[in-house]
């Protein structure tokens, strides 16, 4: 069955960055494009990013250009978030998506705090 792993979240100072990883199983990875998703708590889960099945084609949330990017590794399964620059209000529940498979994993928590 489709499995999505969310890691790499964890308590960060502002101005700090993370990487964020989601390992994919039981589909063929290089086929799908991906998406990261975020969710803050009392808020609805937000779109940030898309990759193209090939990598080659990226698109992002208005909030976040500049500051975060996405990234994938067709051979290891992977798809990336890394965050620049983090700020109070990047606090939130990040998930990665496979939109065409409404796949979900559980989510990795990123709490930014000085």
């Amino acid at each position: 069955q489709v499995q999505l792993v969310e890691s790499g979240g964890g308590l960060v100072k502002p101005g700090e960055s993370l990487r964020l990883s989601c390992a994919a199983s039981g589909f063929s990875f290089s086929d799908y494009n991906m998406r990261w998703y975020r969710q803050a708590p009392g808020k609805e889960r937000d779109f940030i990013a898309h990759i193209s099945a090939g990598g080659a084609a990226t698109d992002y949330a208005d909030s976040v250009k500049g500051r975060f990017t996405i990234s994938r590794d067709n051979a290891e399964r992977t798809v990336y978030l890394q965050i620049d620059d983090l700020k109070p209000q990047d606090t939130a529940v990040y998930y990665c998506n496979v939109p065409t498979l409404e796949a979900w994993g559980q989510g990795t928590q990123v709490t930014v705090s000085s």
